[in-house]
């Protein structure tokens, strides 16, 4: 007989599933209100950086483009929106001191400006719409490792000059660094140890320490400018870039665990009993750097990405993914396989009408067309033939899709296409991945007039909504676009007060995915290892065919790299106490 559905719960890998209502496995799956749903594997489309990325940042020009910046060891760099190939723009195109081991370049932006840190190198500024390289931000302010906006002050902290200040700008104005100007000013903090991170807010800030946690609120016409209040005592942060502002929200990793802040709050536990001391396991102490915390603006989630003992020097290898919405304290999950160097929020640059110069100029002729033999896309494909590949004011390679109009004949070839739907021949070919169908009569271009362009210009954005995004390992920015990454749930180990049970025809998946693959973990003692049974797809009967008998079981339910499913809620299994008939 079957059972009513047992669902997957929250992951709690802290502490035992056995008849606990927690798993200890969910691998690369998203909760969600009725379970959890699948998690995508990254596709980067910027080139490479050349070097490891050292950290990243969006900002926002004042027409809504995106500007994107990226740090190496001693360069920074800014992305073209065009080609996403990546432009040198350190201050005097030399190479900066490089940023410690243990250190990442951090990213503000101020108005039109953008600012970036580290210790070793005055803070940097790059003006958006002026600057074509950083310089050194006006008014000598100190070396700095970590910045943040608060209020309307551009706020820095982990001072290479002197670790346990806070230092701040006059309001309004970045370039104003000296006590007493206006209300730029400084505050040395007494107890707590180094000031390591600042989160910025309109309303207050948090600064964290090595054993304190300090809220930091505007107070006009004080003449402190700033009320520095402490919120936490004996507890601080354990790796200063896990630090997330989310909405109004703070997320950090601290001595004790995983916590949040609430707008005027304390420091409220989050992973305690669930999370916590599997990271603590599972982390590389020596890599805290590479513990990067990350939010996803378009959903209610946070990540913390690190490198665990097991993974490869200077990458991240694994994310715990934390949904704030669900349940009444959160839920969890654990994202592998994405081996990325950094982790953050990113806004894909669009297209302004300046750009379209390079999809609308003089353009390719087309001379013919015809069904390939052969070739990178296979037999019977689209080949044009074209006066061309480029020319002077146009050409194929590089661009990120190219636009095919006005042919007769062939006109399934006229159409916007992506830069991996064709392949470049030779100098005068080229292959479109798709069907040949009409024989080709006459006519067609790549490239034209502006007024010739076959889909409206409303279509393309100069700004997208930000999301989670990675540098991977080859340092290529992308987003978790790509197939659904294998995934794995396991239901809580199911107790039979010392019974055995009999599974007889398996279990009922209750998920829409088609070709997922179930199976029975089981044991016949609490102190035995957990064995699992040869795992079975399901089938037309919307069963995974399984025989068990155990004292202890639990259903696992697995999802193979690129299948197609939303949701999976758990699992019925068929099974009868040991005995029956």
């Amino acid at each position: 007989m079957s059972l009513p559905m047992i669902k997957f719960p929250q992951f709690a890998p802290d502490i035992s599933s056995l008849s606990t209502g927690v798993s200890s496995l969910i691998r690369n799956a998203l909760p969600r209100l009725d379970g959890y749903g699948p998690f995508q594997a990254l596709v980067s489309f910027t080139k490479a950086l050349g070097k490891t990325c050292r950290g990243y940042f969006f900002a926002r020009r004042s027409d809504g483009s995106i500007a994107v910046f990226a740090g190496t060891d001693t360069d920074l760099f800014l992305l073209n929106n065009i080609d996403f190939t990546w432009t040198n723009v350190s201050k005097g195109s030399v190479p900066y001191s490089p940023v410690i081991t243990t250190a990442q370049w951090q990213f503000a932006q101020f108005n039109d400006t953008v600012i970036a840190v580290q210790v070793n190198t005055p803070p940097q500024a790059y003006t958006l719409g002026s600057s074509t390289l950083f310089a050194d931000l006006g008014g000598s302010p100190p070396n700095a490792g970590s910045v943040a906006v608060v209020n309307f002050f551009l706020v820095l902290t982990d001072l290479l000059s002197n670790p346990r200040r806070a230092q701040w700008s006059d309001l309004g104005v970045i370039t104003t660094w000296t006590a007493g100007i206006g209300l730029s000013d400084f505050q040395d903090l007494s107890d707590g140890g180094s000031c390591h991170s600042v989160a910025g807010g309109d309303s207050n800030g948090i600064i964290f320490q090595d054993s304190a946690i300090r809220s930091l609120i505007y107070a006009p016409g004080s003449s402190t400018v700033f009320q520095i209040v402490r919120i936490a005592q004996d507890d601080g942060i354990y790796a200063r870039y896990s630090v997330i502002n989310a909405g109004s929200r703070i997320f950090f990793m601290s001595p004790q665990g995983f916590k949040k802040i609430d707008p005027g709050g304390v420091p409220v536990e989050i992973g305690k009993g669930r999370v916590d001391d599997f990271f603590k396991s599972d982390v590389d102490t020596s890599s805290l750097q590479l513990v990067i915390g990350a939010s996803d603006p378009t959903q209610t989630r946070v990540y913390f990405g690190y490198k665990s003992q097991s993974g490869s020097a200077g990458l991240i290898d694994k994310i715990l993914v934390y949904d704030w919405t669900i349940g009444s304290n959160g839920s969890w999950g654990l994202i592998t396989g994405q081996t990325i160097e950094y982790l953050a929020s990113l806004a894909k640059p669009g297209l302004t009408l300046e750009n379209l110069d390079a999809i609308a100029p003089t353009p390719l002729n087309v001379l013919g067309a015809a069904a390939t033999a052969g070739g990178a896309f296979g037999a019977g494909k689209v080949r044009l033939t074209l006066n061309a590949v480029s020319n002077a004011n146009f050409q194929i390679a590089g661009q990120n899709f190219i636009v095919v109009q006005g042919i007769v004949g062939t006109v399934e070839a006229n159409g916007t296409w992506l830069a991996a739907q064709i392949n470049i021949v030779d100098a005068t070919h080229l292959d479109i991945n798709l069907p040949f169908t009409h024989a080709w009569v006459s006519g067609g271009q790549i490239g034209g007039s502006l007024d010739a362009l076959n889909f409206s210009l409303d279509s393309i954005s100069n700004a997208a909504q930000a999301q989670l995004s990675a540098m991977s390992s080859a340092h290529q920015a992308g987003f978790f676009t790509g197939p659904n990454l294998e995934a794995i749930l396991e239901t809580e180990e199911q107790d039979s007060q010392g019974d055995m049970i009999f599974i007889g025809e398996g279990v009922i998946p209750i998920t829409n995915c088609k070709t997922v693959m179930g199976s029975i973990g089981f044991r016949q003692t609490a102190q035995d290892d957990v064995s699992y049974t040869t795992e079975s797809q399901v089938n037309a009967r919307g069963y995974c065919p399984l025989l068990c008998e155990a004292r202890y079981a639990r259903g696992r339910l697995r999802f193979p790299f690129g299948a197609t499913w939303t949701y999976s809620r758990g699992l019925q299994p068929d099974v009868q106490q040991a005995g029956d008939t």
